[in-house]
């Protein structure tokens, strides 16, 4: 495994990172998580990313219970809050002084942990003013409650801001979490060069598309029963606008790239992203110990500049680029508020 530095912070992470989005505590069994994360830790793996939302809190737990045993101080845990979590109440969503005070100390309870290395805005939210949201944080850090700040899907104003104002209360906001993949590339027009300015590192989720980039679904055919695209509670609704046939097609294209690098189609599309200097760490995650063990060999690949002209020339026009996605993938107002 090899190690980037998280932005401009002293602090290192692994450049594949553990997520468990959409696996842990709803579709796959404890035990099986759990051998996920071992998988994980094996592979040299020491930087986990969770968030309080996923699985209505039951994530964290599970890989709290996961990383029972493991000395602490040999892992990057990562964190996050925002979005709705418990019984739904008003306050129950967002980045109030409130909300993110309740959300820390529950985090923390179910990581089995006096702290968080990173706690993550999971969202920007419209109706707290900066201000407060990035007291609150600088509350959690001198607390001890975590030693760094993240933000998720913020744009390159928001970032900006939001950094401003970090260094005014003497914190440390070093990292964002955007999506970001081959068919996905977002954040490279203003995103990436403002977090470069600020010395803010990505932690990127979905480098492998939901699953798209494996080469696993085929043009003019029904997705593979069991996959990501047939399960509406995970995630089926995020991967449907890469389900096409001309989106598909392309894809199919990148097997001929991926056989001349040596790498699997999965293990190409994480290698893609890590040739992005601003990327710090690509998150991956799994449901089964084999897929961490695979795509684990990402790290440390150096692709060639032609070989990556040859990506962009076979994706071509499918690939999204437009930086105003961003803002578009973030709640204007608070949601099950």
């Amino acid at each position: 495994m090899d190690f980037r530095y998280l932005g401009n912070s002293g602090l290192k992470v692994s450049e594949i990172s553990y997520g468990n989005w959409l696996t842990h505590g709803s579709q796959v069994e404890n035990e099986q998580a759990k051998a996920c994360v071992k998988a994980a830790l094996d592979a040299g793996i020491t930087t986990f990313d969770t968030a309080d939302v996923y699985a209505n809190t039951k994530a964290e737990v599970v890989l709290g219970e996961a990383l029972e045993g493991v000395r602490r101080e040999s892992v990057e845990i990562l964190t996050k809050v925002y979005w709705p979590t418990g019984p739904g109440g008003p306050n129950d969503v967002g980045l109030s002084r409130k909300h993110i005070h309740e959300s820390i100390n529950g985090s923390l309870k179910r990581l089995k942990t006096d702290y968080v290395d990173v706690y993550q805005a999971h969202r920007y939210d419209t109706e707290t003013p900066l201000e407060e949201t990035m007291e609150a944080f600088a509350d959690v850090v001198r607390q001890g409650k975590a030693l760094y700040i993240g933000t998720s899907e913020w744009t390159a104003e928001q970032l900006q801001e939001g950094h401003r104002l970090a260094r005014e209360l003497r914190i440390p906001l070093v990292s964002n979490q955007p999506q970001y993949s081959m068919l996905w590339r977002v954040i490279e027009a203003e995103v990436v060069p403002a977090s470069e300015e600020l010395g803010i590192g990505q932690v990127v989720f979905s480098p492998i598309a939901q699953g798209v980039l494996t080469g696993k679904y085929k043009p003019g055919q029904q997705p593979p029963e069991g996959s990501r695209a047939t399960d509406t509670k995970g995630g089926a609704n995020m991967i449907s606008r890469f389900l096409t046939d001309d989106v598909l097609t392309r894809v199919q294209a990148l097997q001929p790239i991926a056989d001349e690098a040596g790498l699997s189609m999965s293990q190409l599309a994480i290698a893609w992203v890590l040739q992005n200097q601003n990327v710090s760490s690509a998150i991956i995650g799994a449901s089964r110990p084999e897929q961490v063990t695979e795509n684990v060999k990402a790290a440390g690949v150096k692709l060639e500049d032609s070989l990556l002209k040859r990506i962009d020339e076979t994706l071509g026009s499918i690939v999204e680029r437009d930086p105003a996605k961003t803002a578009q993938n973030s709640p204007q107002t608070r949601p099950g508020s």
